[in-house]
Protein backbone atom coordinates (compact mmCIF):
# COMPACT_ATOMS: atom_id res chain seq x y z
CA UNK A 1 0.00 0.00 0.00
CA UNK A 2 1.86 2.61 -1.34
CA UNK A 3 2.40 4.98 -4.23
CA UNK A 4 3.26 4.09 -7.49
CA UNK A 5 6.04 6.82 -7.31
CA UNK A 6 9.19 5.10 -7.09
CA UNK A 7 10.98 8.27 -5.75
CA UNK A 8 8.01 8.71 -2.95
CA UNK A 9 7.88 5.20 -1.86
CA UNK A 10 11.67 5.42 -1.25
CA UNK A 11 11.84 8.44 0.85
CA UNK A 12 8.94 6.84 2.81
CA UNK A 13 10.56 3.43 3.52
CA UNK A 14 14.42 4.39 4.17
CA UNK A 15 13.97 2.24 7.37
CA UNK A 16 12.59 -0.58 5.85
CA UNK A 17 15.64 -2.46 4.40
CA UNK A 18 16.99 -5.19 6.97
CA UNK A 19 20.22 -5.21 8.55
CA UNK A 20 22.93 -7.47 7.44
CA UNK A 21 22.33 -10.62 9.93
CA UNK A 22 18.48 -10.38 8.29
CA UNK A 23 19.51 -10.25 4.86
CA UNK A 24 18.44 -13.51 2.58
CA UNK A 25 20.90 -15.68 1.92
CA UNK A 26 22.55 -15.84 -1.57
CA UNK A 27 20.94 -16.87 -4.38
CA UNK A 28 21.91 -19.99 -4.67
CA UNK A 29 21.57 -20.71 -0.77
CA UNK A 30 17.85 -19.61 -1.37
CA UNK A 31 17.86 -22.22 -4.62
CA UNK A 32 18.35 -24.94 -2.40
CA UNK A 33 15.94 -24.40 0.52
CA UNK A 34 12.97 -23.52 -1.98
CA UNK A 35 13.68 -27.00 -3.51
CA UNK A 36 12.97 -28.57 -0.26
CA UNK A 37 10.15 -26.20 0.95
CA UNK A 38 6.87 -27.56 0.45
CA UNK A 39 5.00 -24.33 1.50
CA UNK A 40 2.88 -21.91 -1.43
CA UNK A 41 4.82 -19.53 -4.21
CA UNK A 42 3.53 -16.06 -2.98
CA UNK A 43 3.51 -13.12 -5.00
CA UNK A 44 3.48 -9.81 -3.65
CA UNK A 45 2.58 -6.47 -6.21
CA UNK A 46 4.12 -2.94 -4.67
CA UNK A 47 6.89 -5.42 -3.74
CA UNK A 48 10.02 -2.71 -3.75
CA UNK A 49 9.02 -0.24 -1.17
CA UNK A 50 6.32 0.71 1.94
CA UNK A 51 5.04 -2.43 3.68
CA UNK A 52 4.74 -4.30 0.43
CA UNK A 53 9.49 -4.63 0.48
CA UNK A 54 8.48 -5.68 4.68
CA UNK A 55 6.48 -8.28 3.38
CA UNK A 56 8.64 -9.89 0.98
CA UNK A 57 11.63 -9.91 3.09
CA UNK A 58 9.95 -11.37 5.54
CA UNK A 59 8.36 -14.33 3.31
CA UNK A 60 11.84 -14.98 1.79
CA UNK A 61 13.16 -15.28 5.26
CA UNK A 62 10.13 -17.93 5.85
CA UNK A 63 10.79 -21.49 6.13
CA UNK A 64 7.11 -21.88 5.37
CA UNK A 65 7.38 -20.21 2.31
CA UNK A 66 8.63 -22.16 -1.21
CA UNK A 67 9.33 -19.34 -3.21
CA UNK A 68 8.21 -15.36 -3.64
CA UNK A 69 7.56 -13.32 -6.63
CA UNK A 70 7.88 -9.67 -6.22
CA UNK A 71 6.42 -6.96 -9.27
CA UNK A 72 7.04 -3.68 -8.99
CA UNK A 73 7.29 -0.68 -11.46
CA UNK A 74 11.27 -0.36 -10.26
CA UNK A 75 13.09 -3.59 -8.73
CA UNK A 76 13.66 -4.02 -4.94
CA UNK A 77 16.56 -5.06 -2.89
CA UNK A 78 15.44 -8.04 -1.53
CA UNK A 79 17.93 -10.05 -3.40
CA UNK A 80 15.62 -13.49 -2.79
CA UNK A 81 12.83 -13.14 -4.43
CA UNK A 82 12.31 -12.93 -8.00
CA UNK A 83 11.62 -10.14 -9.82
CA UNK A 84 9.01 -8.68 -12.45
CA UNK A 85 9.45 -5.25 -13.54
CA UNK A 86 5.76 -3.35 -15.06
CA UNK A 87 2.89 -2.22 -13.74
CA UNK A 88 0.34 -3.99 -12.50
CA UNK A 89 -2.33 -2.36 -14.63
CA UNK A 90 -0.61 -4.20 -17.42
CA UNK A 91 -2.58 -7.45 -18.51
CA UNK A 92 0.96 -9.09 -19.12
CA UNK A 93 0.87 -9.63 -15.55
CA UNK A 94 -1.03 -12.89 -15.93
CA UNK A 95 1.87 -14.30 -16.99
CA UNK A 96 4.28 -13.33 -14.20
CA UNK A 97 1.92 -14.67 -12.13
CA UNK A 98 1.91 -18.16 -13.32
CA UNK A 99 2.81 -20.68 -10.72
CA UNK A 100 2.05 -18.43 -7.78
CA UNK A 101 -0.11 -20.29 -5.10
CA UNK A 102 -1.35 -17.01 -3.60
CA UNK A 103 -0.80 -13.00 -4.00
CA UNK A 104 -0.95 -10.21 -2.09
CA UNK A 105 -2.14 -7.20 -3.12
CA UNK A 106 -0.27 -3.77 -2.24
CA UNK A 107 -0.06 -2.03 -4.62
CA UNK A 108 -2.39 0.89 -4.14
CA UNK A 109 -1.17 4.46 -4.12
CA UNK A 110 -2.92 6.15 -0.59
CA UNK A 111 -0.71 9.27 -1.15
CA UNK A 112 -2.31 12.23 0.56
CA UNK A 113 -0.49 14.52 -2.51
CA UNK A 114 -1.77 12.35 -5.34
CA UNK A 115 -4.15 13.41 -8.06
CA UNK A 116 -7.84 11.54 -6.73
CA UNK A 117 -8.97 11.32 -9.86
CA UNK A 118 -5.18 9.29 -11.04
CA UNK A 119 -5.34 7.73 -7.44
CA UNK A 120 -8.46 6.35 -8.34
CA UNK A 121 -7.75 4.81 -11.83
CA UNK A 122 -4.64 3.84 -10.58
CA UNK A 123 -6.24 1.95 -7.51
CA UNK A 124 -9.79 0.40 -9.19
CA UNK A 125 -7.67 -0.78 -12.25
CA UNK A 126 -4.68 -2.12 -10.33
CA UNK A 127 -7.14 -4.01 -8.10
CA UNK A 128 -9.39 -5.49 -11.05
CA UNK A 129 -6.29 -6.43 -13.16
CA UNK A 130 -5.08 -8.43 -10.26
CA UNK A 131 -7.67 -10.09 -10.30
CA UNK A 132 -8.56 -11.04 -13.40
CA UNK A 133 -4.67 -11.98 -13.85
CA UNK A 134 -4.68 -14.33 -11.00
CA UNK A 135 -8.04 -15.93 -11.86
CA UNK A 136 -6.52 -16.50 -15.47
CA UNK A 137 -2.96 -17.66 -13.87
CA UNK A 138 -4.74 -20.26 -12.09
CA UNK A 139 -4.16 -18.71 -8.52
CA UNK A 140 -6.68 -19.98 -5.91
CA UNK A 141 -5.80 -17.13 -3.73
CA UNK A 142 -5.76 -13.30 -3.40
CA UNK A 143 -5.24 -11.38 -0.36
CA UNK A 144 -6.14 -7.75 -0.39
CA UNK A 145 -5.06 -4.68 2.01
CA UNK A 146 -7.71 -2.49 2.60
CA UNK A 147 -8.67 -0.35 5.93
CA UNK A 148 -10.68 -0.48 9.18
CA UNK A 149 -11.91 2.38 7.94
CA UNK A 150 -14.42 1.01 5.16
CA UNK A 151 -15.93 0.11 8.67
CA UNK A 152 -17.05 4.52 8.45
CA UNK A 153 -16.42 6.06 12.06
CA UNK A 154 -20.17 6.68 13.50
CA UNK A 155 -21.36 7.36 17.11
CA UNK A 156 -23.68 4.31 17.35
CA UNK A 157 -20.54 1.96 16.48
CA UNK A 158 -19.96 -0.95 18.86
CA UNK A 159 -16.94 -0.96 20.60
CA UNK A 160 -14.96 -2.97 19.27
CA UNK A 161 -16.60 -3.71 15.87
CA UNK A 162 -16.76 -7.46 14.41
CA UNK A 163 -15.10 -8.26 11.14
CA UNK A 164 -18.97 -8.80 9.82
CA UNK A 165 -19.64 -5.25 10.90
CA UNK A 166 -21.70 -3.72 7.96
CA UNK A 167 -19.35 -1.12 6.15
CA UNK A 168 -21.09 2.38 6.69
CA UNK A 169 -18.33 4.44 5.30
CA UNK A 170 -18.65 6.93 2.34
CA UNK A 171 -16.35 8.16 0.31
CA UNK A 172 -16.26 11.32 1.64
CA UNK A 173 -12.71 10.68 3.70
CA UNK A 174 -9.21 10.26 1.48
CA UNK A 175 -9.19 7.19 -0.23
CA UNK A 176 -11.87 5.75 1.85
CA UNK A 177 -13.85 5.66 -1.81
CA UNK A 178 -11.32 3.91 -3.64
CA UNK A 179 -10.82 1.22 -0.89
CA UNK A 180 -14.87 0.34 -0.93
CA UNK A 181 -14.44 0.01 -4.61
CA UNK A 182 -11.52 -2.60 -3.76
CA UNK A 183 -13.95 -4.41 -0.73
CA UNK A 184 -16.67 -4.52 -3.68
CA UNK A 185 -14.48 -5.96 -6.23
CA UNK A 186 -13.62 -8.53 -3.25
CA UNK A 187 -16.26 -9.47 -3.00
CA UNK A 188 -17.64 -9.62 -6.15
CA UNK A 189 -14.20 -11.97 -7.76
CA UNK A 190 -15.18 -15.00 -6.23
CA UNK A 191 -18.42 -14.99 -8.25
CA UNK A 192 -17.01 -13.78 -11.55
CA UNK A 193 -13.96 -16.54 -11.10
CA UNK A 194 -15.15 -19.93 -9.49
CA UNK A 195 -12.31 -20.98 -7.08
CA UNK A 196 -10.35 -18.05 -6.53
CA UNK A 197 -10.74 -17.11 -3.05
CA UNK A 198 -10.27 -13.83 -1.68
CA UNK A 199 -9.34 -12.61 1.73
CA UNK A 200 -9.37 -9.01 2.84
CA UNK A 201 -7.15 -7.46 5.67
CA UNK A 202 -8.54 -4.62 7.23
CA UNK A 203 -5.99 -2.83 10.01
CA UNK A 204 -5.98 -0.11 12.29
CA UNK A 205 -4.57 3.11 11.86
CA UNK A 206 -1.48 2.22 10.34
CA UNK A 207 1.93 3.09 12.21
CA UNK A 208 5.73 2.79 11.04
CA UNK A 209 6.56 5.37 8.01
CA UNK A 210 3.45 5.83 7.19
CA UNK A 211 1.87 9.35 6.02
CA UNK A 212 -1.95 9.39 6.38
CA UNK A 213 -4.24 12.31 7.68
CA UNK A 214 -4.50 10.17 11.04
CA UNK A 215 -0.77 10.46 11.41
CA UNK A 216 -0.79 13.68 10.57
CA UNK A 217 -3.39 14.64 13.27
CA UNK A 218 -0.62 14.37 15.97
CA UNK A 219 1.84 16.78 13.92
CA UNK A 220 -0.63 19.89 15.56
CA UNK A 221 0.34 21.86 18.30
CA UNK A 222 -3.12 21.09 20.16
CA UNK A 223 -5.17 18.14 19.47
CA UNK A 224 -8.74 18.76 18.15
CA UNK A 225 -11.61 17.85 19.64
CA UNK A 226 -15.07 18.24 18.06
CA UNK A 227 -17.65 19.32 20.77
CA UNK A 228 -19.99 16.27 21.21
CA UNK A 229 -17.62 13.58 19.61
CA UNK A 230 -16.40 10.47 21.38
CA UNK A 231 -12.55 9.79 20.35
CA UNK A 232 -10.90 6.98 21.24
CA UNK A 233 -8.05 5.31 19.08
CA UNK A 234 -6.53 1.87 17.84
CA UNK A 235 -3.47 1.37 16.16
CA UNK A 236 -2.13 -1.30 14.40
CA UNK A 237 2.11 -1.35 13.88
CA UNK A 238 3.18 -1.99 9.82
CA UNK A 239 5.28 -4.85 11.61
CA UNK A 240 2.21 -6.43 12.69
CA UNK A 241 0.23 -6.31 9.68
CA UNK A 242 2.65 -7.67 8.14
CA UNK A 243 2.51 -11.09 10.39
CA UNK A 244 -1.27 -10.57 9.24
CA UNK A 245 -0.60 -10.56 5.91
CA UNK A 246 1.53 -13.66 6.00
CA UNK A 247 -0.99 -15.41 7.85
CA UNK A 248 -3.31 -14.93 5.11
CA UNK A 249 -0.80 -16.05 2.84
CA UNK A 250 -0.31 -19.16 4.17
CA UNK A 251 -3.86 -19.92 4.73
CA UNK A 252 -3.91 -20.03 8.49
CA UNK A 253 -6.82 -17.73 8.15
CA UNK A 254 -9.61 -16.24 5.32
CA UNK A 255 -12.24 -14.23 5.04
CA UNK A 256 -12.65 -10.50 6.24
CA UNK A 257 -10.03 -10.31 8.89
CA UNK A 258 -9.25 -6.99 11.22
CA UNK A 259 -5.96 -6.35 12.47
CA UNK A 260 -4.83 -4.08 15.09
CA UNK A 261 -3.68 -3.73 18.85
CA UNK A 262 -5.74 -5.22 21.49
CA UNK A 263 -7.97 -2.48 23.11
CA UNK A 264 -8.13 1.00 22.66
CA UNK A 265 -7.45 4.51 23.92
CA UNK A 266 -9.73 7.37 24.78
CA UNK A 267 -8.88 10.56 23.88
CA UNK A 268 -8.21 11.47 27.95
CA UNK A 269 -5.31 8.77 27.82
CA UNK A 270 -3.82 10.02 24.17
CA UNK A 271 -3.39 13.54 25.09
CA UNK A 272 -1.89 12.47 28.46
CA UNK A 273 0.40 10.14 26.97
CA UNK A 274 1.44 12.99 24.26
CA UNK A 275 1.46 15.61 26.18
CA UNK A 276 -0.55 17.31 23.41
CA UNK A 277 -3.56 19.60 24.96
CA UNK A 278 -7.05 19.71 23.20
CA UNK A 279 -8.82 22.36 21.47
CA UNK A 280 -12.57 21.69 21.81
CA UNK A 281 -14.81 23.36 18.76
CA UNK A 282 -18.15 23.47 18.02
CA UNK A 283 -19.09 20.61 15.04
CA UNK A 284 -20.31 23.63 12.45
CA UNK A 285 -17.12 25.58 13.26
CA UNK A 286 -14.44 22.60 12.79
CA UNK A 287 -16.15 20.97 10.21
CA UNK A 288 -16.89 24.17 8.00
CA UNK A 289 -13.14 25.38 8.72
CA UNK A 290 -11.95 22.13 7.09
CA UNK A 291 -14.18 21.97 4.49
CA UNK A 292 -12.95 25.21 3.53
CA UNK A 293 -9.58 24.78 3.73
CA UNK A 294 -9.63 21.64 1.47
CA UNK A 295 -11.72 23.96 -1.06
CA UNK A 296 -9.17 26.23 -1.39
CA UNK A 297 -6.63 23.80 -2.20
CA UNK A 298 -4.61 24.47 1.68
CA UNK A 299 -4.54 21.08 2.55
CA UNK A 300 -5.08 17.71 0.87
CA UNK A 301 -7.63 16.52 3.66
CA UNK A 302 -11.51 16.91 3.27
CA UNK A 303 -13.80 17.63 6.03
CA UNK A 304 -14.46 14.00 6.32
CA UNK A 305 -11.44 12.74 7.46
CA UNK A 306 -12.32 14.75 10.75
CA UNK A 307 -14.81 11.74 11.28
CA UNK A 308 -12.27 9.09 11.99
CA UNK A 309 -10.96 11.69 14.68
CA UNK A 310 -14.75 12.40 16.11
CA UNK A 311 -16.22 8.63 16.95
CA UNK A 312 -15.24 5.08 17.56
CA UNK A 313 -13.80 2.46 14.46
CA UNK A 314 -12.07 0.13 16.76
CA UNK A 315 -12.19 -3.70 15.59
CA UNK A 316 -11.51 -6.77 17.79
CA UNK A 317 -9.61 -8.68 15.21
CA UNK A 318 -11.54 -11.98 16.77
CA UNK A 319 -10.72 -14.01 13.40
CA UNK A 320 -6.35 -13.39 13.69
CA UNK A 321 -6.57 -14.34 17.42
CA UNK A 322 -8.56 -17.16 17.16
CA UNK A 323 -6.10 -18.64 14.35
CA UNK A 324 -2.73 -17.83 17.15
CA UNK A 325 -2.04 -14.65 15.43
CA UNK A 326 -1.32 -12.10 18.44
CA UNK A 327 0.43 -8.29 17.78
CA UNK A 328 3.58 -7.34 19.18
CA UNK A 329 2.70 -3.82 19.70
CA UNK A 330 0.50 -2.38 22.36
CA UNK A 331 -1.62 0.96 21.31
CA UNK A 332 0.86 2.74 23.74
CA UNK A 333 3.80 1.49 22.07
CA UNK A 334 2.57 2.17 18.53
CA UNK A 335 1.54 5.98 19.99
CA UNK A 336 5.14 6.57 21.44
CA UNK A 337 6.71 5.28 17.92
CA UNK A 338 4.11 8.10 16.41
CA UNK A 339 4.94 10.59 18.17
CA UNK A 340 8.52 10.14 17.38
CA UNK A 341 8.47 9.94 13.98
CA UNK A 342 6.46 13.66 13.29
CA UNK A 343 8.81 14.75 16.20
CA UNK A 344 9.38 18.47 14.53
CA UNK A 345 6.53 18.40 12.06
CA UNK A 346 4.00 21.11 13.76
CA UNK A 347 1.90 23.09 11.80
CA UNK A 348 2.70 26.25 12.07
CA UNK A 349 -0.01 28.90 10.67
CA UNK A 350 2.16 31.18 9.39
CA UNK A 351 4.92 28.90 7.14
CA UNK A 352 3.30 25.38 6.64
CA UNK A 353 -0.40 26.02 6.17
CA UNK A 354 0.07 27.14 2.46
CA UNK A 355 2.85 24.46 1.45
CA UNK A 356 1.96 21.73 -0.69
CA UNK A 357 4.04 18.94 0.22
CA UNK A 358 4.39 15.94 2.57
CA UNK A 359 4.64 18.16 5.38
CA UNK A 360 1.45 20.03 4.76
CA UNK A 361 -1.38 20.39 7.42
CA UNK A 362 -3.98 17.38 7.79
CA UNK A 363 -7.80 18.59 8.01
CA UNK A 364 -7.65 18.64 12.08
CA UNK A 365 -4.42 20.73 12.28
CA UNK A 366 -5.20 22.79 8.88
CA UNK A 367 -8.27 23.60 11.25
CA UNK A 368 -6.14 24.99 13.75
CA UNK A 369 -4.46 26.92 12.15
CA UNK A 370 -6.70 28.33 10.06
CA UNK A 371 -8.71 29.38 13.36
CA UNK A 372 -5.16 30.88 14.95
CA UNK A 373 -4.10 32.97 11.74
CA UNK A 374 -8.11 33.83 11.62
CA UNK A 375 -7.66 35.24 15.21
CA UNK A 376 -4.45 37.14 14.42
CA UNK A 377 -5.99 38.73 11.04
CA UNK A 378 -8.83 39.85 13.52
CA UNK A 379 -6.44 41.53 16.13
CA UNK A 380 -4.31 43.53 13.21
CA UNK A 381 -7.36 45.05 11.68
CA UNK A 382 -9.18 46.31 15.27
CA UNK A 383 -5.34 47.54 15.72
CA UNK A 384 -5.99 49.65 12.49
CA UNK A 385 -9.02 50.92 13.58
CA UNK A 386 -7.36 52.29 16.73
CA UNK A 387 -4.82 54.03 14.89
Amino acid sequence: MSSPDPQVRAARNLSTHPSPEHRPAPAAQRAERTSAVRGPVVAITGAAAGIGAMLTERLVASDEIKQVIAIDERRGECAGAQWHILDVRDPAIAEKLRGADVVVHLALDLDLETDPAARTAYNVRGTQTVLTAAAAAGVHRVVLCTSAMVYGALPDNELPLSEDAELRATAEATGVGDLLEVERLARRAPRAHPGLNVTVVRPAVLVGGTDTALTRYFESPRLLVVAGSRPVWQFCHVEDLCAALEYAALEKVDGELAVGCDGWLEQEEVEELSGIRRMELPSAVALGAAARLHRIGLTPSPAGDLAYTMYPWVVSGSRLHDAGWRPRWTNEEVLAELLGEVAGRHTLAGRRLGRKDATAAGAAGATVALLGTAALVRRARKARRRI
